[in-house]
């Protein structure tokens, strides 16, 4: 377990020393991903090496929502002062979502 933790931690410190470096604006835990992406399709990582990790993460995920849900409570206040547009803006992103999702399903489908 040691050593898949390694491995993705080694591709997330990659992906923070390439933001740090070239000055990049760009979230370095998603370049992480983009790092070990590769290198798990290019053999580089074979997929056994975090397999086990990746899955102890994936079944403790709710856990990494716990801390956000509880800084929510002391924003409260401002939450019931904005409960409206924070509605509308949820409401309308969410169709905005289904919609685009929608067209692009539709126009890989006629292009495929």
């Amino acid at each position: 377990m040691l050593r898949q933790c390694s491995i993705i931690l080694i591709c997330l410190a990659i992906a923070e020393l390439i933001v740090h470096v070239f000055h990049i604006n760009f979230p370095s835990s998603l370049l992480g991903m983009l790092i070990l992406t590769f290198s798990l399709k290019t053999g580089l990582v074979k997929l056994e090496w975090v397999k086990g990790f990746s899955d102890f993460l994936l079944a403790h995920l709710g856990l990494f929502f716990v801390p956000p849900g509880v800084a929510l409570m002391l924003y409260l206040g401002v939450i019931k002062a904005q409960l409206i547009p924070i509605a509308l803006a949820t409401l309308f992103s969410t169709l905005l979502v289904l919609f685009v999702t929608g067209w692009t399903y539709q126009l890989i489908r006629k292009i495929l």
